[in-house]
């Protein structure tokens, strides 16, 4: 029998990452889209878990027959102070991603110390079955020194990440590449295993 999860989230980016890896478990993957369901929780802790617990919890509320999943994620910049982190998806609200990675760019101009790291952290929870658990993923790099010409894969701040595991940015990576090492891709894989896969 086909299992479903409902992924608390509107990103078919994030959507399609979260199928290709737990397909082979045979779990549906829904979104809040999906399901037609508009409104989203408002996230109001200034921690990843805390942010992702919050969503998760409001959508087991509404959906209680159903298995949940959400994340939040973001980008953390050591000699900025972690920023944009938890607000990564609000910086610059309503302006597009290519003015949002070239205003960090301008805030990083002169700074030598580019280390940078992406963050997952995944809450699911089955009510029926009481379980509620969080997985937390990191990928490890640095932001590169210009806004990069030419063709971009992925979305969000993924063309100025340069990956230490993939050396290269996420933006130049293949979706296969980037799925072999990204933040998402870890925390999923701790919770593939919880579900009963090999990670």
């Amino acid at each position: 029998m086909n299992k479903k999860i409902v992924f608390a989230t509107h990103n078919e980016h994030k959507v399609q990452e979260v199928r290709t890896m737990l397909s082979p478990l045979g779990y549906e993957v829904l979104s809040l889209s999906d399901l037609h369901l508009s409104e989203e929780a408002e996230e109001t802790a200034e921690t990843f878990e805390g942010n992702s617990r919050i969503k998760a919890e409001d959508i087991a509320r509404r959906l209680p027959r159903y298995a949940v999943l959400s994340d939040d994620s973001g980008l953390e910049i050591r000699a900025l102070g972690g920023f944009p982190g938890v607000h990564s998806a609000r910086f610059m609200e309503g302006e597009g991603y290519e003015k949002k990675n070239k205003a960090i760019l301008e805030r990083m101009k002169g700074i030598e110390d580019r280390r940078a790291a992406f963050v997952t952290v995944m809450t699911y929870i089955d009510e029926e079955r009481k379980i509620e658990k969080s997985f937390r993923g990191e990928d490890t790099g640095r932001i590169v020194s210009s806004f990069p010409e030419g063709k971009q894969n992925g979305f969000g701040y993924d063309p100025i990440f340069f990956s230490d595991a993939l050396q290269k940015t996420y933006g130049e990576a293949s979706p296969e590449e980037k799925n072999r090492v990204s933040h998402r891709s870890r925390a999923l894989r701790q919770l593939f295993a919880h579900l009963g896969g090999r990670a």
